[in-house]
């Protein structure tokens, strides 16, 4: 595809309104209007008055967040049963190890290395999917490990990573309190979805 903008002030503008358009990929409501968005940035740097009024605009945007809300009720509800399906079959798969507290994981690659701490820092590549198999973050795919205190990501992370010699590559399952809870993240991670995450334990960095 070439590129009609060459000009410094229309490669920032791109620039700005990619920046916008991402912003509003990552979180998507339903019927969205990329044609709606661009006419509302350009009528707003070109001054021209408004077509839709206060009034229209707030009771629209009232109502797609109850929709909003309720499509995200049913998601969590959905989620929260099929979490709970899927980890109690695949506690009695064989290999597959549960803590106290309902974590599970198995054991891809072990180890020989030390073990970290809360306080620690440690570099890791990860690979973090829903239970249908929906990727939501992976550093692996980024082609770049992740450092991070030990003590600053969700109780799963926390709790596997203190038990699991460096060195070694796990399969963690997690249930949904230890992990983004009734909160969610983001919009691939609805409330009390369970989730899987293949983590190797690189380096403890300090």
């Amino acid at each position: 595809m070439s590129n009609k903008f060459t000009t410094t002030p229309e490669i920032v503008s791109y620039g700005i309104g990619r920046q916008m358009g991402d912003q509003l990929a990552s979180d998507p409501f339903d019927g969205i209007s990329a044609q709606a968005v661009a006419a509302g940035v350009i009528d707003s740097l070109e001054g021209t008055a408004s077509p839709i009024s206060q009034e229209a605009f707030a009771k629209a945007y009232e109502e797609m967040n109850e929709l909003m809300q309720a499509k995200q009720a049913e998601l969590a509800k959905v989620a929260g049963i099929e979490g709970e399906e899927f980890l109690a079959a695949n506690a009695r798969r064989e290999g597959v190890f549960v803590t106290d507290s309902g974590l599970q994981y198995e054991i891809i690659t072990e180890g020989n290395g030390a073990l970290p701490t809360a306080e620690s820092v440690v570099s890791t590549h990860y690979h973090g999917t829903l239970t249908d198999g929906t990727v939501f973050d992976s550093s692996v795919e980024r082609g770049e490990p992740t450092e991070f205190p030990v003590n600053r990501v969700i109780a799963g992370w926390t709790e596997a990573l203190q038990i699991m010699p460096q060195g070694s590559k796990w399969r963690l399952y997690v249930p949904q309190e230890l992990a983004y809870g009734s909160q969610g993240a983001g919009a691939k991670i609805a409330p009390f979805s369970a989730l899987i995450f293949d983590i190797e334990l690189l380096d403890i960095v300090s």
